[in-house]
């Protein structure tokens, strides 16, 4: 009778423990994401702020705040693309088109410092730092959703666990590389 309950035991509890904690381990990088798709949002915010507090500096420049707001909307749609469905092919096009948001501003950030006047704007500044520490806040939900990620992804793929994962269709998921602005490093001219 005690083995008979054992086997029971065996048959039904472990493959049920195993999927709960795949599931878990999906759910919390769900979440991880829906992180990352606030701050995007924070910094998608900001950007056209920071856009019209320079224009009047650098109007010249209509090149660059074209660039950056191109850069944004594409931006934009990505991040709703990737919120709506988080497929590989929808994490790649958002890592791209933040990058190449990230590329822009790196440019305007280079801009900037050629205008004295317009880095001494308390607005300006205010906006620059609320974006640089937006940046950092996105590379730290990165961080936690690329974490999350690597543990579901090694969730799925130890043993026993794979032969569940795989019954159940639990596919890997997709880390996310975005390069911040600010994580570029400045160029120091002497």
């Amino acid at each position: 009778m005690w083995m008979f309950l054992a086997v029971v035991v065996i048959v039904v509890l472990v493959p049920a423990v195993i999927y709960n904690q795949l599931i878990i381990k999906r759910n919390q990088a769900s979440n991880s994401f829906s992180q990352i798709d606030v701050q995007l949002q924070l910094r998608h915010d900001l950007i056209p702020n920071l856009v019209e507090a320079v224009k009047g500096y650098i109007g010249h420049e209509n090149k660059t705040l074209s660039d950056i707001t191109q850069a944004r909307s594409n931006a934009m749609q990505a991040r709703a693309n990737a919120a709506n469905n988080s497929s590989s092919a929808n994490l790649s096009q958002l890592a791209a088109a933040e990058n190449q948001l990230s590329d822009s501003l790196v440019k305007l950030y280079a801009v900037t410092e050629q205008y004295p006047d317009l880095k001494a704007d308390a607005i300006v500044s205010d906006l620059m730092e609320s974006l640089n520490s937006t940046e950092n806040k996105i590379s730290y939900a990165r961080q936690v959703y690329n974490d999350d990620v690597m543990l579901f992804n090694n969730a799925c793929q130890v043993f026993p666990n794979n032969i569940l994962a795989s019954m159940f269709r639990f596919t890997p998921m997709r880390q996310l590389i975005i390069n911040s602005a600010a994580q570029t490093a400045p160029k120091v001219q002497l």
